[in-house]
């Protein structure tokens, strides 16, 4: 079962990862959206400002195997046990997505075909999906279902990007719902595993003896559904303030070309040159 230092720990990885992907993609749009395209990940100059990744590549496999490690060793509800083994198993999938982008990066990019990258992590994304809100009923699933929800916006863009690595829009709400999801994760860790910030009327989530699936406590009927409403006003609230963050952010830089970064520099530069190359000179040949 999960806990509050996990989702924590979800919305320390995700927000930043949201936020960079962000940054770096409207950047290269706004520098030439003729040519722009969709990169599994935006590295930058010098290597010290890709310290997001290699935390990353370092912390998920340690995840992923101290989730098998709870799964070999929990001896309580078989639904929640295999539930450690469905989430090392989500871990563990990033991890080779990251391997995968760290291999294209450092070997030829034509040996990695981009869009399987792309795809490889829709799937990862799906996994992640078919795991969330397991063995969790009532209220508390309401907050999961949402997070299962951004979770397919994900995967859904990271296909479409894997067909279409031009298309801004997508990219644009792959950004957006990572940052979207590494929100909600904070809010349904506060709301469901402590008393501070949970539901009036209902204590912290924790198994119910009588059905073995988990759920919050609350003293009465009227309490749930005044959890749910509350639930759907504060997502409403995230959606709202997700959207002003993306929309500033693209505005800035949009004004203020100071402010953007990673625009096409190093082996980023060298692809794009490449492309790009055929489109230039096919104009040329024609008018000889």
């Amino acid at each position: 079962m999960a806990s509050l230092a996990t989702h924590f720990s979800a919305f320390l990885f995700l927000i930043p990862v949201g936020l960079r992907r962000l940054l770096f993609s409207s950047s290269l749009y706004l520098k030439n959206p003729s040519i722009y395209r969709s990169r599994p990940w935006y590295f930058s100059e010098p290597k010290w400002k890709n310290l997001d990744f290699y935390t990353l590549i370092l912390a998920l496999p340690i995840a992923s195997f101290s989730e098998f490690f709870i799964f070999l060793t929990f001896s309580g509800h078989p639904t929640y046990r295999f539930s450690f083994f469905h989430q090392s198993l989500t871990l563990f999938l990033f991890w080779v997505f990251l391997i995968l982008i760290i291999s294209r990066e450092q070997t030829d990019p034509f040996l990695i075909n981009e869009g399987f990258v792309f795809v490889f992590a829709g799937i990862s994304f799906l996994i992640e999906y078919s795991v969330i809100g397991k063995g969790i009923t009532g209220v508390s699933a309401s907050f999961y279902d949402f997070l299962g929800a951004l979770t397919l916006l994900c995967a859904a863009s990271c296909f479409y990007l894997s067909v279409k690595p031009c298309a801004f829009f997508a990219e644009f709400l792959l950004s957006s719902g990572l940052v979207f999801k590494g929100t909600w994760v904070l809010q349904t860790g506060l709301s469901l595993y402590t008393d501070s910030f949970g539901l009036k009327g209902c204590r912290k989530m924790s198994i119910l003896p009588a059905k073995g699936d988990a759920d919050l406590q609350c003293d009465l009927e009227e309490d749930g559904l005044r959890g749910v409403a509350l639930m759907n006003l504060l997502f409403t609230g995230h959606a709202i303030l997700v959207l002003l963050v993306t929309f500033v952010l693209f505005g800035l830089l949009s004004s203020n070309r100071n402010l953007r970064c990673g625009e096409a520099s190093g082996p980023l530069l060298a692809e794009l040159q490449s492309e790009t190359m055929p489109m230039r000179s096919l104009p040329e040949l024609e008018m000889e």
